[in-house]
């Protein structure tokens, strides 16, 4: 019989939560957040966004369908730690090939069970997203408050450079068909896409990339070849691309400018698409600003609409900052959507040049699908591009 082991998380503000140790042995410390996901956590806790941060899940109960190595956005979790209030005791899923207690201790991430998530949640709703720290180890309570006031600020955080890759490469991760392909009936699409038979090279930035976004460039059209955040725009332009794509990414937008002046350089010669950090990227390369949110948008029940068209969508997204409004208005670009929550810019698009980004995630992974016509809707941007019709 296992002896439970206890687990500690602490604020900055001093709250103090004990619970049950699952995941690895250590001592973590970064920014306390929450997802408002039903499902897929493997998906979040190696999204790369996530890194630096400690994940709260709203959801009462994690970890009943396991983990397995095709579902990962990452090769490995990004998550620094995970908060749950129970860890399913049983792993029911055929797919699974480890519960997630194991497969986090195999990565060195340490989780917390039995806390009051709804408690802990409706504080940083409240009082905003704070610095913590997470204990699977003995580590007195006092300890882990001084802790979580001494770990990094998520403010003037350079994340990308941890979580980009170390040279450019061709995505070559899956067929375009399907990535789970495998296991449908034979004859089964399940909404698989046929991928157009004219192709495009997309110049691809990975600023902290999952994995989904390179397959859906790939099923909408595109040969992608991935760049490291710090590819400069004459190492793009030598691969001359028919368009550029900007990734998510962890950490504070403002604090990229080696990323925003290479944007800049290739704004004026290329079709460009942003999700997430890339958006941001676009704000900061076109001249406009961003702001750090008081506690985020993370899960896959935002309500986004489109000003132009009067559609809203159910849409994924995880971020802590957001475009501010005011700083496009000299810019060249417009605000095509909106957070139907608290308002924030959702969605840009110049007026003169073929740019477009969105504060969300198109890909979903996890989340459901309203915005996955974006991708067709970059492809056709490019070919009109290509023939010379803007």
């Amino acid at each position: 019989m296992s002896t439970v082991q206890p687990a500690v998380l602490a604020l900055e503000d001093g709250t103090v939560l004990h619970g049950r140790a699952f995941g690895a042995a250590a001592i973590v410390a970064g920014e306390c957040v929450f997802n408002t996901s039903m499902t897929g956590y493997q998906e979040i806790l190696t999204d790369p966004s996530y890194f630096g941060q400690i994940v709260t899940m709203t959801a009462v109960q994690i970890g009943n369908y396991g983990v397995n190595a095709e579902d990962a956005e990452a090769a490995v979790p990004k998550a620094s730690g995970f908060v749950v209030r129970e860890l399913s005791p049983v792993v029911s899923n055929w797919r699974a090939q480890l519960p997630l207690g194991d497969w986090l201790a195999r990565h060195g991430i340490p989780g917390i069970s039995e806390v009051d998530t709804r408690a802990l949640t409706k504080k940083l709703r409240v009082t905003g997203a704070m610095k913590c720290c997470l204990s699977t180890l003995p580590l007195s309570d006092a300890e882990a408050v001084a802790r979580a006031r001494g770990c990094r600020d998520m403010t003037g955080s350079d994340y990308v450079k941890d979580t980009t890759c170390a040279a450019p490469f061709a995505w070559r991760g899956d067929a375009p068909a399907n990535h789970n392909a495998q296991y449908l009936p034979v004859g089964t699409t399940c909404g698989a896409l046929s991928a157009p038979a004219k192709r495009f090279r997309v110049a691809a930035f990975d600023l902290g990339a999952k994995h989904s976004i390179w397959r859906k460039l790939v099923n909408h059209g595109f040969d992608v070849q991935v760049f490291p955040a710090t590819a400069t725009h004459a190492q793009v332009r030598e691969h001359a691309p028919d368009a550029v794509f900007l990734s998510n990414g962890p950490g504070d937008p403002a604090a990229l400018p080696y990323i925003h002046q290479t944007v800049t350089a290739l704004l004026p010669d290329y079709p460009i698409f942003g999700i997430c950090l890339g958006h941001q990227m676009l704000t900061h390369a076109l001249g406009g600003t961003t702001f750090k949110l008081k506690f985020g948008h993370r899960g896959g029940n935002q309500p986004v609409k489109n000003l132009e068209t009067g559609k809203v969508s159910i849409t994924a997204q995880n971020h802590g900052f957001a475009t501010d409004p005011k700083s496009l208005e000299k810019t060249g670009a417009v605000v095509t959507e909106v957070n139907l929550n608290d308002g924030t810019v959702e969605g840009l698009r110049h007026t003169r040049l073929p740019i477009f980004s969105v504060q969300y995630h198109p890909e979903a992974a996890p989340g459901p699908n309203d915005a996955d016509p974006l991708f067709t809707d970059f492809y056709r941007l490019v070919e009109t591009r290509k023939a010379g019709k803007i």
